[in-house]
């Protein structure tokens, strides 16, 4: 009896020991590499790696620098004379839960990271991503948006095009960038998952289960593509947003935001710095209604003028909320003191 018992005792180790090594497993994997092992087919977005020139380490430059070399020698010109894809867009995880677009807790997670805080959406996880420019971009860029709604390459290419006011990317250049972000997909580990869902994917994977449940598990834990929604600025500029603002936060948006682009005029032709008189001047401007409001520029951005096609984009409600608006000038009011 004892030696019965004994057994089943060292048979259940063996159970849970076996399964906690294939939660391991899922748990070192890409998000995309359990998907396809689910069956999910990611080849169409796969970067051509036969063109000659093409490699991750050319995207990441064009992505940080604006250039990569060429493959006959030399470098390639600059994409574009304003812009770098790091002007707007972050190349780590920006946010705590990856299932909502949250600005407040963007906010405090890529502040403790020494991140930016930006008008567009981190890099990591692109490839993971069903669609592009989503929710009210269509209103900005009207149908150029349909070539790139449901397509990475054309996304890429309305970005350095437009966004970026750019040239287009020869298709070597394209795919590398496609070849960089791949290095930025999405990590199991990234994923909130409960260990009886790791569980269930890991069961799935053995031969067990429907593969669509494993697949709808995984699916619900990201986003699938970024919202994107215009808010107009406070009708009275007076009365601004009607929150309360919290200077402390107001610091965050202001030096990791504003001072990105516009400290010692890094991607902008205005420049600003953390000193008091510069902090006069917003605070004077912020109640108007020109371009030189705070809120004006933050809800409708800056557009080009001409000779100069530099601009400033504006912020998402999903990429600055109204709160963290009302902060943003309780921190330039107290600075303006």
């Amino acid at each position: 009896m004892i030696y019965k018992v004994a057994l089943a005792f060292i048979g259940t180790i063996l159970v849970v020991a076996w399964t906690y090594k294939s939660v391991d497993k899922i748990t070192d994997k890409s998000v995309i590499e359990v998907l396809e092992e689910l069956g999910v087919d990611y080849s169409a977005k796969r970067p051509n790696m036969s063109i000659s020139g093409v490699s991750a380490e050319a995207g990441r430059s064009i992505v940080e620098n604006g250039f990569a070399p060429k493959p006959g020698g030399g470098n390639t010109g600059q994409q574009s004379k304003h812009f770098v894809c790091t002007s707007c867009h972050n190349t780590q995880r920006e946010d705590p839960d990856l299932t909502v677009s949250d600005p407040e807790a963007r906010l405090s997670y890529v502040s403790d990271r020494d991140m930016p805080f930006l008008q567009a959406t981190t890099l990591y996880g692109a490839v993971n991503r069903d669609t592009y420019y989503n929710g009210d971009y269509y209103k900005k860029y009207g149908d150029l948006v349909d070539a790139a709604r449901n397509d990475l390459r054309g996304a890429i290419q309305l970005c350095a095009v437009e966004c970026a006011q750019g040239r287009s990317l020869d298709d070597w250049e394209l795919e590398s960038i496609l070849a960089y972000m791949w290095t930025k997909e999405l990590q199991m580990k990234d994923l909130d998952l409960a260990a009886t869902e790791k569980a269930i994917i890991e069961d799935v994977l053995s031969g067990n289960g429907e593969k669509q449940v494993a697949q709808l598990i995984i699916n619900q834990k990201y986003l699938r593509g970024s919202p994107a929604t215009f808010v107009p600025p406070p009708a009275d500029r007076k009365a601004g947003t009607m929150h309360e603002g919290d200077s402390k936060m107001g610091m965050l948006v202001y030096r990791n935001s504003c001072l990105h682009c516009h400290e010692k005029g890094k991607y902008s032709f205005f420049q600003m710095d953390d000193h008091a008189i510069t902090h006069r001047y917003l605070n004077r401007k912020a109640d108007g209604y020109s371009r030189k409001s705070i809120y004006q520029v933050i809800r409708w951005g800056v557009p080009s003028k001409s000779g100069k096609r530099s601009y400033m984009p504006q912020y998402t409600s999903e990429k600055m909320s109204d709160q963290q608006l009302a902060d943003l000038r309780a921190y330039i009011s107290d600075r303006a003191e």
